[in-house]
């Protein structure tokens, strides 16, 4: 009996015990299903109705945890019960495993309607303004955030990957300056450029740049960096590839007008979108860095030009309709950077900074633990968890334009690009709101000095060197006066010679050139002109008597006031007019001194990018323009060929630092929603005053150096003076 008992009691309390088990585990399920369902409801009416919220509730909208709130992920408070796990994450449940730090993605609107659609209050249109605040508030939030983040993703491959990438595509920005000013020489041949012809195609280029820099500065804000690069780089590669075949002046004016718009927008989208992926203790010393790729992109242009143009046996001709000669083999080889960019470019992806600031938080999350995984197994860290589970996003503002499916694809476009078309435009003003407008009044202004001193001199020099090389052939110049030649044959080239009141009787001149050949006051009478070439050959005031012109280029264009007496012109050769051959004789030394004009701001690159997160960008900047402002004044001292080469390779080893300031101190200070459209708008700026500078400076070559002198000079001055008044942006993160 007491064994009976025994058993009853003990079975009684394992009844007991197993009741009270199944208790809490029935409380535990409910507690974590009910929390479940509570966090469904809550994110579908929070996702659905966020733009209609009260302002006086948003106190409510950021309960979570720190950077995690307003964005498309907030923890629920409930979460810190001590038997709970992480929303985003798991470490290993029984059902499913899912490793720490993995992505879950977010939940869907319809995985909430069936538990808390029901009872949600009618939403109501808020203020602009107070949505404008809270995206303000998002922004800053954002900003402290992704700093860490890209703390912890590191500085490796990644980096380093994209670097050499987006400096294919600076080189390419680089190339496209000197391409025209490479080949005017032989274009000049092909397509009978007059003066004006060849100054304008000198600037179209950079008319071509500055709207490019403008237009896709603003896109790329709207529709992203790499996109806006990718179509950028295209358009500037199909039409430098077409600008290669095409015959005709007017069309090769367009062909380059059209890529000089496409390499407009490399500058100001390479620099922001590089940006977005470095750290601040690395932004200024890696962005500068990638300054390098302009230098390397201007010595390519001069080795190329160096090593295909002087070599007319690269050519071929269809009749005399079609030639292609080995400029043009040039400017096809000069389009090889921006295409070699475009391929390695669609393999890296989209600034993350881009997508968050555009709400898109699953396409940055990814982005950013591909940078994170990248660096992490480079390094030899490959068990390394990118540990951030939710990111902030920024509340959107603008809302897309439905039409239906019933309407035309064209009215589809017509009103995408409307609205696209005002959205850049009303980014745009925000540049000059009353927060802004100090600041880009300022960079205007430094901008506009910097690039009005350095393009015009950059393009003087080289003028001045001509110049001299000029003065100095025509001092060797030999003269004739009233000289009788009779029978004679002349089959030797005649260069540099002016003949004066000369008679001439029963001569030929046959297979030869004339190079800066001036006959005055001359009689040529029963004389026969050959096969001759000429440049820069003019008969003034001359007769002309029984004389025959046979296969020839002395058009009577070269005959200046002269008459003709029973003379005759048969099989003129086709070509054009040519004033001057001292290109053509100089190339080598017009590729050279571009080479070391280039090379020579090797030094300046270095130093920039080592003290540029040392001394800040503001004293980089001031200095380098201080500096570069006296060395204008040892302009006065250059009056030789030589001395003009080492002063151009001063002020540019110099002045390069300051454009690395610039570069690094535009992008930080804007926020990422009006950085690239920043950037554009001061970009198209620069051009506008490259094209004053080089127009203003060039008019005074051979005339005076003092004017260059002085406005170089007194912008460089003007420059430092405004830009010690801007914020530094050294040690902050990137707004």
């Amino acid at each position: 009996m007491d064994d009976d008992g025994r058993y009853r009691d003990g079975r009684a309390d394992f009844i007991r015990g197993a009741k009270d088990i199944a208790k809490v585990a029935k409380k535990q399920v409910g507690k974590k299903v009910g929390r479940g369902v509570d966090k469904m409801a809550d994110e579908y009416t929070r996702r659905s109705y966020k733009r209609f919220e009260e302002e006086d509730d948003d106190d409510d909208d950021y309960g979570g945890a720190p950077g995690n709130d307003g964005g498309y992920y907030r923890d629920d408070g409930r979460a810190d019960d001590g038997d709970a796990h992480s929303d985003s994450t798991e470490g290993h449940d029984e059902d499913d495993e899912i490793y720490e730090g993995e992505y879950q993605g977010i939940p869907r609107a319809e995985a909430g309607k069936a538990g808390g659609a029901a009872g949600v209050p009618a939403p109501r249109l808020r203020d602009p303004a107070a949505l404008e605040g809270e995206r303000r508030k998002d922004q800053e939030e954002l900003a402290q955030q992704y700093e860490v983040i890209l703390q912890e993703c590191g500085h490796g491959k990644f980096q380093w990957t994209l670097y050499f990438v987006l400096g294919l595509a600076l080189m390419a920005d680089g190339v496209e300056i000197f391409v025209v000013g490479f080949v005017l020489p032989s274009a000049e041949k092909d397509m009978c450029l007059s003066e004006p012809n060849k100054g304008m195609l000198g600037l179209i280029v950079y008319l071509g740049m500055m709207v490019g820099a403008f237009v896709w500065g603003g896109l790329a804000d709207r529709i992203g960096r790499r996109q806006t690069l990718l179509i950028s780089l295209s358009i500037n590669s199909v039409f430098a590839f077409f600008s290669s075949f095409v015959q005709g002046y007017v069309s090769f004016l367009f062909c380059r007008l059209a890529s000089g718009v496409g390499i407009g927008g490399s500058i100001p989208i390479v620099f922001s979108y590089y940006s977005e992926f470095l750290a601040q203790e690395k932004r200024g010393e890696h962005l500068s860095w990638l300054c390098m790729f302009w230098m390397i992109g201007g010595i390519y242009a001069s080795a190329m030009a160096w090593a295909i143009i002087p070599h007319y046996g690269w050519s071929f001709q269809m009749g005399s309709a079609y030639q292609f000669h080995s400029w043009r083999v040039f400017v096809l080889v000069c389009a090889f950077p921006s295409v070699a960019a475009i391929s390695a470019l669609t393999t890296m992806p989209e600034s993350p900074r881009f997508y968050l600031e555009n709400g898109k938080h699953d396409e940055a999350w990814m982005i950013l633990k591909q940078v994170h995984d990248t660096n992490m197994r480079a390094k030899g860290f490959p068990e390394r968890v990118f540990s951030v589970t939710t990111i902030k996003t920024v509340q959107q503002l603008d809302e897309l334009v439905q039409l239906g499916d019933n309407a035309a694809w064209h009215e589809k476009w017509r009103v995408k690009l409307t609205s696209l078309f005002h959205q850049v435009w009303s980014n745009f003003q925000t540049v000059f709101s009353p927060e802004y407008r100090r600041t880009t009044y300022m960079m205007m202004a430094v901008w506009f000095s910097m690039s009005f001193s350095y393009y015009g001199l950059t393009v003087w020099f080289p003028d001045m060197i001509k110049f001299l090389q000029k003065q100095e052939y025509r001092s060797r110049t030999r003269v004739f006066l009233r000289e009788k030649v009779e029978h004679v044959t002349f089959n030797f080239t005649l260069e540099n010679q002016v003949h004066k009141q000369g008679e001439y009787f029963n001569d030929k001149f046959m297979n030869l050139k004339m190079r800066s050949m001036v006959f005055e006051d001359s009689l040529f009478e029963e004389c026969r002109f050959e096969d001759i070439t000429s440049s820069s050959t003019f008969f003034k005031n001359c007769t002309f008597i029984a004389t025959l012109f046979y296969n020839t280029d002395l058009f009577k264009d070269r005959l200046v006031n002269s008459r003709l007496i029973n003379s005759t012109f048969l099989h003129n050769k086709e070509g054009c007019l040519l004033s001057d051959v001292s290109d053509e004789n100089n190339a080598y030394m017009v590729y050279f001194v571009s080479f070391l004009g280039t090379l020579a701001v090797l030094p300046g690159n270095i130093v920039s990018a080592l003290l540029m997160d040392k001394i800040g960008r503001l004293r980089m900047l001031a200095g380098s323009s201080v500096i570069s402002c006296v060395s204008c004044f040892f302009l006065s001292f250059g009056n030789s060929e030589s001395a003009m080469i080492a002063l151009l390779c001063l002020f540019g080893g110099i002045s390069i630092a300051s454009w690395n300031a610039l570069d690094v101190l535009t992008v930080e200070l804007y926020p990422s929603d009006k950085r690239t459209t920043a950037f554009g708008f001061l970009n198209a700026l620069c051009k506008l005053a490259a094209v004053l500078g080089i127009s203003i400076f060039t008019s005074f070559v051979g005339v005076t150096k003092a004017v260059p002198i002085l406005f170089a000079s007194g912008a460089l001055a003007a420059g430092s003076f405004l830009a010690l008044r801007l914020p530094e942006t050294r040690g902050q993160v990137l707004q």
